[in-house]
């Protein structure tokens, strides 16, 4: 199982597209993908492995890592984009 936060709704259904294209490409198809519209709580069963992506406060409300508390874990951290990727952020920006 891996469950993935995201900040906003638009984000749950980024992660969910990223996800599915890469799988795609690699010729992995999910048996089946529900909630990737709503953009709150997104679920791709992909048989061995069923991804979770969550808008962050639903993730809490729902918290399937307590559910599963005694499941060993690894916490992935975001990697910070390398300098001259072209990559902008927003608060450095003054918006976009």
């Amino acid at each position: 199982m891996l469950v993935c936060g995201a900040e906003s709704e638009r984000q749950v259904r980024a992660i969910v597209s990223a996800i599915d294209d890469g799988l795609r490409k690699k010729g992995v198809r999910p048996l089946s993908t529900e909630g990737a519209s709503e953009g709150r709580w997104a679920v791709m069963d992909y048989n061995d492995v069923v991804v979770h992506v969550f808008f962050s406060p639903v993730r809490g409300f729902y918290d399937l890592e307590g559910l599963w508390a005694e499941a060993p874990s690894t916490e992935v951290k975001d990697k910070a984009p390398k300098k001259g990727t072209g990559t902008r952020s927003a608060g450095k920006t003054g918006g976009i």
